[in-house]
């Protein structure tokens, strides 16, 4: 009894909540018309903005515009009210009046996107946060080290660069994913949210030979205008350190061969960039990483500007990595990163170690 008498004041409080709100704002609006009518010489006819600031935030499509009619009709009693309207007044006025359509015009837009208020920015925010999470790192044995870095044109979490990596059952397997999608920044960032969470899934669920063809379909199937995208699939023995390297129009994989003491360059050749062609082949490279080797993957942005081409690019990368990975691998991918590459393009960097 107690349980549904808790659901039942539940369920009151969320029908009652819009309206709770609605009230709250109304009241806020009065008090700002009383305060301004009271002390007309010390409070400015802009005090209106707050209850608009509030509004934008918190009163969903169905009730924002009523109450912007509403605030703004306040507003004009409160301006007629006055026994002299002069320039300072009539231009809050004319300022109040803009950003009430601003925050009328971002309500309209929320509406089309399906969300409002807080909670809908907070689910899209939820949403980013657990698709760019299929990216994390799985768990590893104490012999291997794996990170990544992740930059962004526009310095923001939405970029066209990504990492998915899969575990399966935290065996022997570890399959790695580094992939640039065209575009770059915000531009790319959609797409790039759309991609990590299907390849993420396409990646745990399908043996490594078949997880590149499969995601050239995917995005075949897209038909997007600027559809294509390049990716490297690292897939590695855990236990024997074996790896398979298979390549979709990615700049080359580079390893540090800690016995030669030197950085060797695996390029997959014939690997076709992703939704483009269909029945792509994704040629394999095969190797072996032992104890103190290390591999790179990484994007163009990382080796590639309008100044340098490619190969000196990767001559850089393996001349930068020669001299920061000399201090230990901990925190490399991150050091290396700030050091290289065009901060006017995505990049990312995953390195791998054996211990």
């Amino acid at each position: 009894m107690a349980r549904a008498h808790r659901m039942t004041s539940l369920t009151t409080l969320n029908r009652r909540g819009p309206a709770l709100v609605l009230y709250l704002h109304v009241t806020l609006v009065l008090v700002c018309a009383a305060v301004l009518t009271g002390v007309p010489d010390l409070v400015p006819i802009t005090v209106f903005i707050l209850p608009l600031f509030f509004a934008s935030h918190y009163l969903g499509p169905r009730h924002l515009p009523w109450y912007l009619i509403f605030l703004l009709a306040v507003m004009l009693i409160c301006v007629a009210q006055r026994q002299r309207a002069d320039l300072r007044t009539s231009a809050g006025v004319v300022a109040v009046f803009f950003i009430a359509f601003i925050v009328l015009q971002a309500s309209f837009r929320r509406s089309r996107l399906g969300v409002s208020g807080p909670r809908g920015e907070s689910m899209l925010v939820d949403l980013r946060d657990r698709i760019m999470s299929q990216g994390m790192l799985p768990p590893l044995p104490a012999e291997w080290y794996a990170e990544t870095a992740l930059r962004s044109a526009g310095g923001t979490p939405f970029a066209g660069d990504f990492v998915v990596a899969s575990r399966p059952g935290n065996g022997r397997r570890l399959d790695l994913v580094v992939v640039d999608v065209s575009g770059k920044g915000e531009d790319a960032g959609t797409r790039s949210l759309l991609l990590s969470g299907a390849f993420s899934g396409l990646l745990g669920a399908l043996p490594p030979e078949e997880f590149l063809p499969a995601a050239n379909d995917y995005l075949l199937r897209q038909e997007w205008e600027e559809g294509f995208a390049t990716a490297i699939h690292l897939t590695l023995d855990l236990d024997a350190g074996d790896f398979v390297l298979r390549s979709a129009g990615h700049p080359p994989a580079v390893q540090l061969s800690a016995g030669a003491g030197r950085w060797v360059v695996h390029p997959a050749e014939g690997g076709t960039v992703l939704g483009v062609l269909e029945d792509a082949d994704f040629p394999a490279v095969h190797g072996t990483m032992r104890r103190g080797d290390a591999m790179l993957l990484y994007t163009d942005g990382l080796v590639e500007n309008r100044s340098r081409d490619i190969a000196m690019g990767i001559d850089r990368l393996q001349g930068q990595g020669e001299r920061l990975l000399r201090s230990g691998m901990d925190d490399g991918a991150r050091r290396l990163i700030d050091k290289l590459g065009s901060r006017n393009d995505d990049r990312a960097l995953l390195l791998v170690h054996r211990r």
